[in-house]
């Protein structure tokens, strides 16, 4: 019998490439989204359902897992990928804003997971999969929001996994570099602050150079796709994420002046000159 994956934030970005990844290597998928796209864009419409599901709405969530349920009898992975990026200075970021960002990508993690687990436990089998970055492990300049909601999910997956050992149910990080997708676009907001210019400025040319070289998706797809089939106990999975290994190799002093070379100057050009604005 095939097995089931949920993901949330399918719409698009990870989340579509990891869809696309379980429904081809024959997984039943609830590819869920706030806005769902159409079933047949996954080539597979008897195994794929696209259900509504937004991570801060519980009724949508329950609503979610329903239709999994009821479509599939089972959940056997919980891929938890929905978010978005809120970057600029804290002291140009709003309480409103601090509220929104972590509403999505902790507390709607935490919604969805609260809300699966007792299927799970009835089942003494699962994995839960959460999405983090390697923006989690390593703060970087006017990532501040950002990074603070990815440290806790961290921190959340770390505890989780030792309170869900007992029922049998692994709990996985993954944890991506730069990937190409919409989140510059359409998953990225900015505070700002004019006391903080041109360093903002800087950072967000950087930001945007980084989506042009970023790879494809359907790497961090694959990778998700082994952490669900990975029945060790490792938590982390690192994808792409070369700055992990470079900020655990410099002393504090090299990072700093690293981290202030890319935030006083703007990217360069493929000739050496820098990146115009």
């Amino acid at each position: 019998m095939a097995q089931t994956v949920l993901i949330t934030g399918a719409s698009s970005g990870i989340g579509r490439a990891t869809a696309e990844v379980f429904a081809r290597k024959g997984w039943n998928v609830s590819a869920s989204a706030r806005n769902p796209v159409d079933e047949s864009i996954w080539g597979r419409p008897g195994n794929t359902i696209s259900p509504r599901l937004d991570v801060t709405d519980e009724a949508s969530i329950a609503s979610a897992i329903a239709a999994t349920l009821e479509r599939f009898g089972a959940i056997d992975v919980v891929v938890n990928n929905a978010g978005y990026g809120l970057f600029g200075p804290v002291e140009g970021t709003t309480a409103e804003q601090w509220e929104a960002v972590f509403r999505t990508n902790v507390f709607g993690t935490a919604n969805v997971i609260r809300q699966v687990l007792p299927h799970m436990r009835r089942r003494r089998s699962g994995v839960i999969i959460n999405v983090s970055s390697v923006a989690g492990r390593v703060a970087i300049p006017y990532l501040a929001p950002y990074n603070a909601t990815k440290f806790a999910l961290e921190g959340l997956s770390e505890s989780l996994r030792f309170e869900l050992e007992a029922h049998n149910i692994r709990v996985k990080l993954i944890e991506p570099g730069t990937f190409k997708s919409n989140f510059v676009s359409r998953g990225l907001e900015w505070s700002k602050h004019a006391a903080y210019q041109p360093q903002l400025s800087n950072l967000m040319s950087h930001v945007s150079k980084s989506m042009e070289r970023a790879k494809d998706p359907s790497i961090v797809a694959e990778a998700i796709f082994d952490a669900a089939n990975d029945t060790s106990h490792r938590l982390r999975y690192p994808v792409g994420g070369g700055l992990l290994a470079i900020r655990a190799l410099l002393p504090d002093a090299v990072w700093r002046w690293m981290m202030g070379l890319g935030m006083n100057r703007p990217p360069r050009s493929p000739q050496g000159a820098p990146a115009t604005r």
